[in-house]
């Protein structure tokens, strides 16, 4: 399977398991490893527990200087690239209903939840605009039943301007606006 070319190379095949060693620190190294363990899992025809591990990317506590954005930016190209490359025979499950039970069940008590919450709209977006509607629907029980509102991109942008990294909207809307 190509790889994706947002992504770094794992030196070798990588497990959901392995990014343990680094999730109490929850910076840039446990960063890069959830970098290079959805590449690994997305070469091994797994994309939904690829796009797990970039969801687990957004927990990191980073600084925009940090060497490794410079290199691979918060993954929201990687995540539009996935959805639209993934090959149908490989299971993805729902990316747009996902997104969207991320963004309203977020815990209080996970690493930096409100701004794990916008990110995850937006990925919601990216998602919503990329996948078929018919075969990717949000789930609209929750929306009925919760009275769940969905952000818009312009107010999940203003989110991410406020409380995202130094250019995290720009890389969000170049992502959107394609």
């Amino acid at each position: 399977m190509k790889s994706c070319p947002y992504l770094p190379l794992p030196k070798h095949a990588l497990k959901p398991s392995d990014t343990r060693v680094w999730r109490d620190e929850c910076g840039p190294n446990y960063y890069q490893i959830c970098l290079e363990c959805a590449q690994s899992l997305w070469q091994a025809h797994l994309p939904a527990q690829a796009l797990l591990q970039l969801n687990k990317s957004f927990m990191c506590q980073l600084d925009p200087a940090d060497s490794i954005l410079q290199k691979f930016p918060l993954p929201y190209r990687a995540i539009r690239w996935m959805l639209a490359n993934y090959h149908p025979e490989d299971f993805i499950g729902n990316p747009v209903r996902h997104f969207q039970h991320l963004a309203s069940r977020m815990s209080a008590k996970s690493p930096q939840a409100e701004l794990r919450t916008w990110r995850a709209w937006a990925c919601y977006h990216i998602a919503s605009r990329v996948l078929d509607h018919d075969d990717f629907p949000p789930d609209e029980q929750q929306i009925r039943y919760e009275k769940l509102s969905i952000p818009s991109v312009t107010e999940v942008s203003s989110q991410l301007e406020k409380l995202g990294l130094t250019g995290e909207v720009d890389l969000f809307k170049r992502e959107i606006e394609k």
